[in-house]
Protein backbone atom coordinates (compact mmCIF):
# COMPACT_ATOMS: atom_id res chain seq x y z
CA UNK A 1 0.00 0.00 0.00
CA UNK A 2 2.54 2.67 0.86
CA UNK A 3 4.25 2.38 -3.14
CA UNK A 4 1.07 3.24 -4.56
CA UNK A 5 1.43 7.25 -3.66
CA UNK A 6 4.46 6.98 -5.23
CA UNK A 7 3.74 5.13 -7.82
CA UNK A 8 1.08 7.30 -9.24
CA UNK A 9 3.18 10.57 -8.47
CA UNK A 10 5.61 9.05 -11.09
CA UNK A 11 3.11 8.05 -13.50
CA UNK A 12 1.99 11.62 -13.38
CA UNK A 13 5.67 13.08 -13.45
CA UNK A 14 6.33 10.97 -16.22
CA UNK A 15 2.99 11.91 -17.61
CA UNK A 16 3.74 15.47 -17.30
CA UNK A 17 7.03 15.09 -19.01
CA UNK A 18 5.41 14.02 -21.97
CA UNK A 19 2.68 16.70 -22.73
CA UNK A 20 6.02 18.89 -21.66
CA UNK A 21 8.00 17.30 -24.91
CA UNK A 22 4.83 16.56 -27.30
CA UNK A 23 3.94 20.90 -26.82
CA UNK A 24 7.58 21.67 -27.24
CA UNK A 25 7.92 19.34 -30.67
CA UNK A 26 4.55 20.78 -31.82
CA UNK A 27 5.83 24.60 -31.17
CA UNK A 28 8.57 23.65 -32.90
CA UNK A 29 6.82 22.26 -36.16
CA UNK A 30 4.87 25.07 -36.07
CA UNK A 31 8.08 26.89 -36.65
CA UNK A 32 9.80 25.39 -38.93
CA UNK A 33 6.31 25.30 -41.21
CA UNK A 34 6.24 29.23 -40.84
CA UNK A 35 9.77 29.05 -41.69
CA UNK A 36 9.35 27.16 -44.90
CA UNK A 37 6.39 29.07 -46.11
CA UNK A 38 8.87 32.48 -45.53
CA UNK A 39 11.56 31.02 -47.26
CA UNK A 40 9.36 30.58 -50.11
CA UNK A 41 7.41 34.01 -49.81
CA UNK A 42 10.77 35.81 -49.85
CA UNK A 43 11.48 34.00 -52.97
CA UNK A 44 8.86 35.18 -54.26
CA UNK A 45 9.22 38.54 -53.37
CA UNK A 46 13.11 38.60 -55.00
CA UNK A 47 11.68 37.41 -58.39
CA UNK A 48 8.91 40.27 -58.68
CA UNK A 49 11.40 43.52 -59.96
CA UNK A 50 13.51 41.38 -61.99
CA UNK A 51 9.84 40.65 -63.75
CA UNK A 52 9.14 44.17 -63.68
CA UNK A 53 12.50 45.36 -64.87
CA UNK A 54 12.28 42.49 -67.92
CA UNK A 55 8.60 43.91 -68.58
CA UNK A 56 9.01 47.43 -68.51
CA UNK A 57 10.40 47.97 -71.55
CA UNK A 58 7.67 46.38 -73.22
CA UNK A 59 4.83 47.78 -71.13
CA UNK A 60 6.45 51.27 -70.92
CA UNK A 61 2.63 52.90 -70.81
CA UNK A 62 1.28 50.33 -68.48
CA UNK A 63 2.76 52.00 -65.76
CA UNK A 64 0.04 52.03 -63.66
CA UNK A 65 -0.02 48.09 -63.45
CA UNK A 66 3.75 48.22 -62.74
CA UNK A 67 3.84 50.22 -59.99
CA UNK A 68 0.78 48.53 -58.49
CA UNK A 69 2.94 45.29 -58.26
CA UNK A 70 5.86 46.68 -57.19
CA UNK A 71 3.76 48.31 -54.16
CA UNK A 72 1.62 44.94 -53.43
CA UNK A 73 4.93 42.88 -53.39
CA UNK A 74 6.55 45.86 -50.87
CA UNK A 75 2.96 45.43 -48.87
CA UNK A 76 3.45 41.38 -49.09
CA UNK A 77 6.83 41.80 -48.15
CA UNK A 78 6.33 44.32 -44.87
CA UNK A 79 3.33 42.09 -43.77
CA UNK A 80 5.57 39.00 -43.94
CA UNK A 81 7.81 40.56 -41.81
CA UNK A 82 5.53 41.49 -39.25
CA UNK A 83 3.91 37.78 -39.22
CA UNK A 84 7.69 36.26 -39.47
CA UNK A 85 8.45 37.92 -36.17
CA UNK A 86 5.73 36.43 -34.49
CA UNK A 87 4.02 33.04 -36.23
CA UNK A 88 1.73 32.98 -33.25
CA UNK A 89 0.28 36.56 -34.10
CA UNK A 90 -3.55 35.92 -35.22
CA UNK A 91 -4.03 39.71 -36.63
CA UNK A 92 -0.11 39.75 -38.12
CA UNK A 93 -0.95 36.08 -39.96
CA UNK A 94 -4.77 37.78 -41.26
CA UNK A 95 -2.63 40.72 -42.72
CA UNK A 96 0.19 38.69 -44.23
CA UNK A 97 -2.86 36.56 -46.02
CA UNK A 98 -4.70 39.97 -46.99
CA UNK A 99 -1.30 41.32 -48.39
CA UNK A 100 -0.76 38.00 -49.80
CA UNK A 101 -3.99 37.99 -51.81
CA UNK A 102 -3.75 41.98 -53.41
CA UNK A 103 -0.10 40.43 -54.29
CA UNK A 104 -1.46 37.55 -56.09
CA UNK A 105 -4.46 39.88 -57.97
CA UNK A 106 -1.87 42.53 -59.42
CA UNK A 107 0.55 39.82 -60.26
CA UNK A 108 -2.62 38.21 -62.14
CA UNK A 109 -3.39 41.58 -63.50
CA UNK A 110 0.82 41.89 -64.99
CA UNK A 111 0.22 38.85 -66.54
CA UNK A 112 -2.74 38.88 -68.24
CA UNK A 113 -1.31 41.92 -69.63
CA UNK A 114 1.79 40.68 -70.44
CA UNK A 115 -0.02 38.38 -72.16
CA UNK A 116 -1.35 41.11 -74.61
CA UNK A 117 2.33 41.68 -75.83
CA UNK A 118 3.55 38.56 -77.81
CA UNK A 119 7.30 40.05 -77.69
CA UNK A 120 7.31 40.19 -74.39
CA UNK A 121 5.58 36.77 -73.75
CA UNK A 122 8.27 35.43 -76.07
CA UNK A 123 11.01 36.73 -74.08
CA UNK A 124 13.10 34.43 -72.69
CA UNK A 125 13.71 36.12 -68.99
CA UNK A 126 10.43 36.57 -69.15
CA UNK A 127 9.40 33.47 -69.70
CA UNK A 128 12.01 32.10 -67.07
CA UNK A 129 10.71 34.62 -64.71
CA UNK A 130 7.37 33.40 -64.89
CA UNK A 131 7.73 29.93 -64.49
CA UNK A 132 9.75 31.03 -61.37
CA UNK A 133 7.18 32.30 -59.72
CA UNK A 134 4.13 30.57 -60.87
CA UNK A 135 6.00 27.49 -59.62
CA UNK A 136 5.95 29.25 -55.92
CA UNK A 137 2.57 29.93 -55.29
Amino acid sequence: MEWILPGILIALAIWAVSIYNRLVALRNRFKNAFAQIDVQLKRRYHLIPNLVETAKGYLAHERNTLEAVIAARNGAASATQRAAANPADGAAMAGMMAAEAGLTGAMGRFFALAEAYPDLKANQNMMQLTEELTSTE
